[in-house]
């Protein structure tokens, strides 16, 4: 039976409506984690801007809270109760070449515009999938291939289009409502619906990456080999490295991962200390167009349970390197460690402060039973206890996990700004953010 008193949400919205019991209900509620149960009561697709608009003014008469999910990355199980929006049908995209500029709606994913913004020789600053929506990204600041070149994505966000929690449309950017603007830019989706973005673009000529795949037994190597090229590395070069551990049994094998800004032969000249370590299985590096970015690393573009976690390290040398080798590597998919440093370490005008760790942990795993996902986070606090006080405590948002809060990614004074701001635009808690910034 659909929930009673939010039958008449139908007549308030122009878009589609799912309640609990309507055919595609069951998957249109559910996020890209398939590990994160979602008991909301509605799920809303809004056909524009204004749909939105009148959902809020819905909302607020029903007393009923609103979780905004673009693509449902980043889900973290706070939805539950909720009316889930999905912006999909705000797809608007523009790019202005001349300003170096995008126009980017909400329900737009990344891939679309690595495309529209590669036809003018100009790059956003993507992540590695490119089914996340921009919107959504940039909102949890955004640490993509160029991000020690470039920054966060939420550093080159120019305006903010948003609904406000009385369902009033608004613009958020330096001059005006700078609060709202300010809290936007990687502090997360807890204070208005944003309906589009407009972000600067970058001018770049070439681009050179890949991954290769070597055999688990040549770890000591090549995490040896990368500790020394990312210890002088340049800015335009973005590099991990991964111990995987694929399903059905098959051997570990060892990943390296690169993005580099630049042209081929000085991209290999800065690898070479990897060309030293033999028996490579696959891969590749070479030099690619920017709309094909995405298959750097081909992430996966369909949903799974998993659960993930990760860490901020202020020191990754020989101790590290040797305790993320000294065991096999499952139950997990994946132990990799990213490269920051260059731009992240700058100061940004979002609530995220200069990030002035050099590398990330990340640890995934599947978690197709609740045994298998206790198993996963098992062994990823068995990883992080061996790192002792490497691990400095501190978060990026776009990769929180389940024992996470938006607290761990900022200063205690930037929380407190973030919750005045929230205070200021939500005061009823309208909306709810994967990560909200109260707790």
């Amino acid at each position: 039976m659909s929930e009673p008193s939010l039958l008449s949400l139908r007549d308030a919205v122009r878009g589609e409506v799912l309640l609990p019991g309507d055919d595609g209900f069951d998957a249109a509620h559910k996020p890209w984690n398939l590990a994160v149960a979602q008991d909301v009561r509605a799920v809303v697709t809004a056909a524009d801007a204004d749909d939105v608009a009148a959902l809020v003014r819905y909302a607020n008469q029903a007393g009923v809270p609103i979780a905004v999910q673009p693509t449902g990355h980043g889900a973290s199980g706070t939805a539950a109760g909720a009316i889930l929006l999905r912006t999909g049908r705000l797809d608007e995209l523009s790019v202005d070449p001349e300003a170096r500029t995008a126009r980017i709606g909400a329900g737009v994913k990344s891939g679309a515009v690595n495309t529209a913004a590669a036809a003018h020789g100009l790059v956003a600053k993507p992540g590695s999938s490119p089914t996340v929506s921009v919107a959504g990204y940039t909102l949890g600041g955004g640490v993509g291939f160029f991000a020690r070149k470039y920054g966060m994505s939420s550093d080159h966000v120019i305006e903010f289009e948003v609904v406000d929690a009385s369902g009033e449309h608004r613009k958020a950017n330096a001059n005006e409502n700078p609060d709202l603007f300010h809290a936007l830019a990687g502090g997360g989706g807890d204070f208005a619906i944003v309906t589009a973005l407009t972000v600067r673009l970058h001018e770049e000529a070439e681009l050179f990456g890949g991954t290769m795949f070597w055999p688990d037994a040549r770890a000591a190597e090549l995490f040896a080999a990368f500790r020394t090229v990312t210890a002088t590395a340049p800015e335009e070069l973005s590099l991990w490295i991964s111990r995987a551990q694929f399903p059905g049994g098959a051997p570990a094998m060892v990943a390296v991962t690169a993005a580099y800004l630049g042209s081929e032969s000085d991209a290999r000249a800065l690898l070479k200390p990897f060309d030293a370590v033999g028996g490579a299985l696959s891969g590749e590096w070479k030099a690619l167009p920017f709309e094909e970015i995405a298959t750097i690393t081909n992430d996966p573009v369909d949903p799974a349970p998993s659960v993930s976690r990760s860490e901020l390290l202020g020191r990754f040398d020989a101790d590290e390197i040797a305790a993320l080798l000294a065991e096999p590597v499952a139950p997990l998919l994946v132990l990799q460690v990213r490269h920051l440093g260059g731009a992240l370490a700058g100061a940004r005008p979002g609530p995220r402060g200069p990030v002035a760790e050099e590398y990330l942990l990340y640890l995934l795993g599947l978690a197709i039973t609740p045994e298998g996902g206790a198993a996963v986070a098992a062994k990823q606090a068995e990883v992080v206890a061996a790192l002792g006080d490497a691990v400095t405590g501190g978060k990026l948002a776009t990769f929180l996990g389940p024992t996470d809060t938006f607290a761990d990614t900022v200063s205690a004074a930037e929380a407190e700004r973030l919750r005045g701001v929230k205070q200021t635009w939500d005061p009823q808690g309208r909306f709810v953010a994967n990560f909200p910034v109260a707790e």
